[in-house]
C-alpha cells in the first residue's frame, strides 16, 4: 500500500502561480511513477503531469507544457506540482496518484493509489 497526502491548494488570481505537494508513505517501489490529475465539476478527470521516481523522466500534456513542472525529492518521498500562468478554467480538485509500473502514463485507471485531492481555485 502507498498512502498519498496532498497539500498546497488555495485561491490564486489568473496569471498567478501555485505549488502543490504530495508526500508518499507506506510501501514504496523503486519503479514507481507519480502523477498529477485534476477534475473540475461536471468534467472528466484530466492528466496534468507525471514523473518516474527513479530516473526523473517527465511527461506533460500540451495544455500545461511549459507552464507546469513536477519536481521530486526522493529523500523526502515528495513530489510537487508547480503551476504558472494559471487561468480560471484550471479551477479543479487536483489529485496526486501513484502507479507501481515504471512507465509514464496519462491514463488515470493505470494509477492504483490516489490522494484525497486539494482544491485549486483560479479567480478571473
Amino acid at each position: 500500500q502507498v498512502q498519498l497526502v496532498e497539500s498546497g491548494g488555495g485561491l490564486v488570481q489568473a496569471g498567478g502561480s501555485l505549488r502543490l505537494s504530495c508526500t508518499a508513505s507506506g510501501r514504496t517501489f523503486s519503479n514507481i511513477v507519480m502523477g498529477w490529475f485534476r477534475q473540475a465539476p461536471g468534467k472528466e478527470r484530466e492528466f496534468v503531469a507525471a514523473i518516474t521516481w527513479s530516473g526523473g523522466s517527465t511527461f506533460y500534456p500540451g495544455s500545461v507544457k511549459g507552464r507546469f513542472t513536477i519536481p521530486r525529492d526522493n529523500a523526502k518521498n515528495t513530489v510537487w506540482l508547480e503551476m504558472n500562468k494559471l487561468n480560471s478554467e484550471e479551477t479543479a480538485l487536483y489529485y496526486c496518484a501513484a502507479r507501481t509500473i515504471g512507465s509514464l502514463s496519462s491514463t488515470d485507471s493505470s494509477y492504483a493509489y490516489w490522494g484525497q485531492g486539494t482544491q485549486v481555485t483560479v479567480s478571473s
